[in-house]
């Protein structure tokens, strides 16, 4: 059977794991953030695979009590950069934000990427919600949750114009005539905007996928503004299929009010399956991934989503305190969901937090269970595919040998790659370069 609709996949480096305890587990390696071999594994094992793409979060500001990944962990474009030399078709995305960063530099990573990579590069744009950012670029205020959106249209658009800078065929490099850029296809930028003044033209050709791919994370209103207008992935957060559908109609409808075609727009929820060679094996994988939380680890996830406020100072059996204006100017929709489970139940300090500890999640059970569970997000449109996290050490062997011949055989997954760019694998055109569109008006006129 053949489908035209794919599923799509992607896999997150996550090192030593997302949450404040994974690292204790038996069989995790504790150097795994900064280990070049233990990404190399993961990458030809993703590829291999065949999934869509690997995918880098990140984040500027530590402190003692911040995960273990984010305590130590590569700079996202340098280890893609290096991942880029060991694969050879699997996308490469990295997270860089928009509020600490000059959009000339972003261009030309995420460019010199593209070309490392032979057209794999894609950037997760964020706008960063920790407050105490700030203090790491010379900064006296952490710009507010609107004006982060503000600067993350104005940043992408620069960047995205100075991808332009070079329209294909620009770069001639004949010796004969001595001429190595026709200059009629190199053009300034000359960007005068409310957050940044960049002249241009980048100092690197056009990337051989026209433009590295956007993916985004939004969720709030402004956020997800952001993503339906922008973007070409959403990285999701959903707790149920209800959830996932909610947010997947919502911005899709939204997308198609900014004129764009919704069917090319990825969502894209993060999972973190568990799966077992029997229903009672995948259990006790869960019962081992919740053996390893702890109430610290809840309160973590709590402190990440109001500004790394710290909770430790509270009645843990009392009302939940009063922080909802935290959660305002920093991961609004993580607060916001946390703020609706806590009104909704009258859920103490404790109860949340060992909540928020070992969530246990819709992907737990067999192969065959958690194809099924894939399956019904896809065909429901409550996901176009998933990004996975590994769980425990070993299931990413285990969903690649196991749960992806599954999807193939029932026509949702590819057998191979589409092409050898991350445009292709995800189904998306080529830009338009937007002198060379310019340029075919006024000769049309």
């Amino acid at each position: 059977m053949t489908r035209s609709r794919k599923l799509k996949l992607g896999f997150i480096l996550h090192g030593v794991g997302r949450t404040w305890t994974d690292w204790r587990h038996p069989d995790a390696d504790v150097g795994a953030s900064t280990s070049l071999s233990f990404y190399t594994r993961q990458a030809r094992l993703a590829e291999r695979g065949k999934f869509d793409f690997l995918f880098v979060a990140d984040s500027l500001s530590i402190t003692e009590k911040s995960s273990p990944h984010y305590l130590n962990r590569f700079e996202p474009l340098t280890i893609l950069s290096a991942l880029a030399a060991v694969t050879s078709r699997i996308g490469l995305v990295g997270t860089l934000t928009v509020s600490y960063t000059e959009p000339f530099n972003v261009a030309r990573q995420f460019a010199s990427l593209d070309h490392l990579s032979g057209g794999r590069a894609g950037w997760n744009v964020v706008t960063s919600w920790l407050g105490d950012t700030a203090a790491n670029f010379s900064k006296t205020e952490h710009p507010a949750h609107d004006v982060r959106y503000r600067i993350a249209g104005e940043h992408l658009d620069v960047v995205q114009g100075l991808w332009d800078s070079w329209e294909d065929g620009a770069h001639v490099g004949d010796k004969a005539s001595g001429v190595f850029v026709d200059a009629d296809k190199l053009h300034r930028l000359d960007h005068k905007g409310e957050f940044f003044q960049v002249r241009g033209p980048l100092n690197i050709k056009r990337s051989p996928q026209g433009q590295p791919v956007i993916f985004q994370a939004g969720a709030s209103e402004d956020g997800r503004n952001f993503a339906a207008k922008r973007a070409d992935a959403i990285f999701a957060g959903a707790l149920s299929l209800e959830e996932a559908q909610a947010y997947s109609r919502d911005v899709k409808a939204r997308a198609r009010g900014f004129g764009r075609d919704a069917t090319r727009l990825s969502v894209l929820p993060g999972i973190a399956p568990l799966v077992g060679d029997t229903e009672a094996e995948a259990e006790a994988k869960y019962q081992e991934l919740a053996s390893l939380a702890s109430l610290e680890t809840g309160l973590g996830f709590l402190a990440r989503s109001f500004n790394d406020h710290d909770f430790s100072g509270y009645d843990l059996d009392g009302p939940f305190p009063d922080v909802a204006a935290l959660g305002r100017n920093s991961n609004q929709s993580a607060s916001d969901r946390i703020l609706a489970q806590v009104r909704a139940e009258n859920l103490s300090l404790r109860q949340i937090a060992q909540r928020l500890a070992s969530p246990r999640g819709a992907f737990i059970g067999t192969p065959e269970q958690v194809a099924d569970e894939l399956q019904t997000w896809f065909e429901s449109e409550a996901a176009d595919g998933f990004i996975l996290f590994e769980a425990l050490p070993g299931q990413l062997d285990t969903f690649v040998d196991q749960v992806v011949p599954i999807l193939q055989a029932r026509g949702l997954f590819r057998e191979d790659y589409e092409g050898t760019t991350l445009r292709e694998s995800l189904g998306l055109d080529v830009p338009v370069n937007r002198y060379t569109a310019a340029r075919s008006a006024r000769t049309a006129a």
